[in-house]
């Protein structure tokens, strides 16, 4: 049986990883709330920018802010937004099994944000093109995102997103579907060169608003899987405590009992000398 001071010792180890997994809890709760605001902001600057665009009746083809010159590369790209570091629960797991469903290395090239993303790859042995930090704080910059997705011919985003603080899930999106809906409503809003002067042509304003369009998906893309991530480290840090909280009393449930059971023997043991001792003295 182990020693009271061993179970006692390892009763103080798991109280402080206690006190560690209810300080990231808080962290990452405040962080969730912070996160949120941005998030929201993002969302409406979004849909204002999308009103005006899905609106625009120029072309049918997406053409990821491309000069008509540009031959893109026959790939499609991947790019996986994951977390920058472990403790957040299984959701870059479940982002990269979505992943490797369609994945096929002589169709799809990988762009990664985040090193945990880019760990999980390298354990796997899946070849990554590029690898980016994900960004902590704003402003983000992605222009170099823009420049590499704007080679391929395609591109679809990995990434987590927010339900609740216990509930995240995975998404794929792939960029050019935003045109899909491009020229299906008619009416007054259509901006068309009748309505509207295009400057210096309307190909170029479209590619701007192309451009545009990926920079401010991406951008919300980003702000979703941060707050999934933030969200997925709660339910991760508020499971863990709990765990450490039951170990916790297990431990000094053992430890009551270690204490108890060397009293007994003890007391079992001077019971005994005490028999014996009777028996020697002829009571």
């Amino acid at each position: 049986m182990r020693r009271p001071q061993e179970i006692q010792a390892e009763e103080k180890a798991m109280k402080t990883i206690v006190g560690l997994t209810s300080a990231f809890e808080s962290l990452s709760s405040m962080q969730v709330v912070l996160t949120k605001k941005n998030v929201a902001s993002s969302n409406i600057f979004f849909t204002d920018v999308w009103n005006i665009y899905k609106n625009i009746r120029v072309s049918g083809m997406f053409q990821f802010g491309r000069k008509p010159e540009d031959v893109p590369l026959d790939k499609e790209l991947y790019v996986l937004i994951t977390a920058p570091a472990g403790l957040s629960g299984d959701i870059d797991q479940r982002l990269i099994r979505l992943m490797r469903k369609d994945y096929d290395p002589m169709r799809h090239d990988i762009v990664v944000i985040g090193k945990h993303g880019a760990q999980q790859l390298v354990a796997l042995g899946i070849t990554y093109q590029k690898y980016f930090n994900l960004p902590k704080k704003d402003p983000i910059n992605i222009e170099p995102l823009i420049q590499i997705v704007q080679q391929y011919k395609e591109t679809h985003v990995f990434y987590q997103t927010y339900v609740s603080m216990m509930t995240q899930e995975v998404k794929r999106l792939t960029l050019s579907q935003v045109i899909e809906t491009k020229g299906r409503e008619a009416g007054a809003d259509a901006i068309t060169e009748e309505t509207y002067i295009f400057e210096p042509s309307p190909l170029v304003v479209v590619a701007h608003m192309e451009t545009s369009m990926m920079r401010l998906a991406l951008l919300q893309m980003i702000y979703d899987s941060r707050l999934a991530q933030h969200a997925s480290r709660f339910k991760a840090m508020t499971s863990a405590k709990q765990r450490s909280q039951e170990e916790v009393q297990r431990l000094h449930t053992a430890y009551n009992r270690a204490k108890r059971n060397i009293v007994d023997t003890r007391l079992k043991e001077i019971a005994a000398g005490l028999k014996k001792l009777r028996k020697g003295e002829g009571y």
